[in-house]
């Protein structure tokens, strides 16, 4: 795998090649871990870990030590389950998140990622609250090879739209329906409100496999606190991280999973329509130290 512009083996490569582990070996690597945005808990935590296993595996060599690192961060990644439940017909996914994450360019990447697996999908633009959003959604969605169901009219009512695309997807044979939704009301009560009314009524109809929560990685847990009212209310079951290329935030992705208690599902990492991936800790923890 080419190496990403978010990895670690960039700092960590001059560490590696050392003719051995000594006391600034450790300091490096503490520094590199909070340099790639794990946050200091988690990259103390995970340095006295490693400390623990050099000792107890007696060995100088760096080499051993970055294979220990790789081991050791793919056993965190994988205490959260990254699957995608998208087994029902229709599936159903939510995709909730503030305005300006990347949400509505993150459907087009996802609906496109299902094509992919020969996944038959339609969107629902029920963020009918901002005039530009269907529109823009709308470009996307047929970018990404999907269908669209738009409001029938200037601001109807959004759980209108949801409930008109579940038909849709019933009345058409349709295996996947992504609702876009509100990023941002008035009120915050009036937001979480709303996505409670689309919910019922969805699920009058359908039972929802998903509830996605986009995020900013480059905002750090700034993200997090701004999603902490769809975390919540929403009923989230999967995180989306957009925007991990050209930083070093790869940590972000344990770090937002040991603060929400949430698995990270899928990574933006570019803004063409390809790239968005599922999330693999093998792979991810590779990409990351090699």
């Amino acid at each position: 795998m080419a190496e990403s512009p978010w990895s670690l083996g960039r700092a960590l490569r001059g560490m590696f090649v050392k003719p051995t582990i000594d006391e600034t070996t450790w300091d490096d690597l503490e520094t590199a871990l909070i340099t790639a945005d794990f946050g200091p808990d988690i990259s103390e935590r995970i340095v006295d870990e490693l400390r623990a296993k050099v000792e107890r595996y007696r060995t100088t060599d760096p080499k051993d030590l970055q294979r220990m690192l790789r081991e050791t961060l793919e056993e965190h990644f994988a205490k959260f389950d990254s699957t995608l439940h998208l087994s029902e017909r229709p599936a159903v996914v939510l995709v909730v998140g503030v305005n300006g994450v990347g949400k509505t360019t993150t459907i087009g990447k996802f609906a496109a990622y299902l094509r992919r697996f020969q996944r038959s999908v339609v969107v629902g633009a029920a963020d009918t609250f901002r005039a530009a959003a269907v529109d823009q959604l709308a470009t996307w969605a047929e970018r990404g090879g999907a269908a669209i169901v738009r409001p029938q009219h200037e601001g109807q009512d959004p759980a209108s739209v949801a409930y008109q695309t579940i038909e849709h997807a019933i009345r058409t044979g349709t295996e996947i329906v992504l609702v876009d939704t509100a990023g941002r009301l008035h009120t915050k009560g009036g937001l979480m409100d709303e996505l409670t009314k689309i919910r019922r009524v969805i699920e009058k109809r359908a039972p929802i496999s998903e509830v996605l929560l986009v995020l900013d990685a480059t905002t750090g847990q700034n993200g997090v606190m701004q999603a902490e009212a769809f975390l919540e209310h929403a009923g989230v079951t999967g995180l989306v991280l957009t925007k991990l290329d050209g930083s070093a935030r790869g940590g972000f992705v344990l770090a937002v999973q040991e603060r929400t208690g949430i698995p990270v599902k899928l990574l933006g990492q570019g803004e063409g329509i390809g790239d968005l991936t599922g999330f693999t800790p093998h792979v991810f923890a590779s990409a990351l130290v090699d």
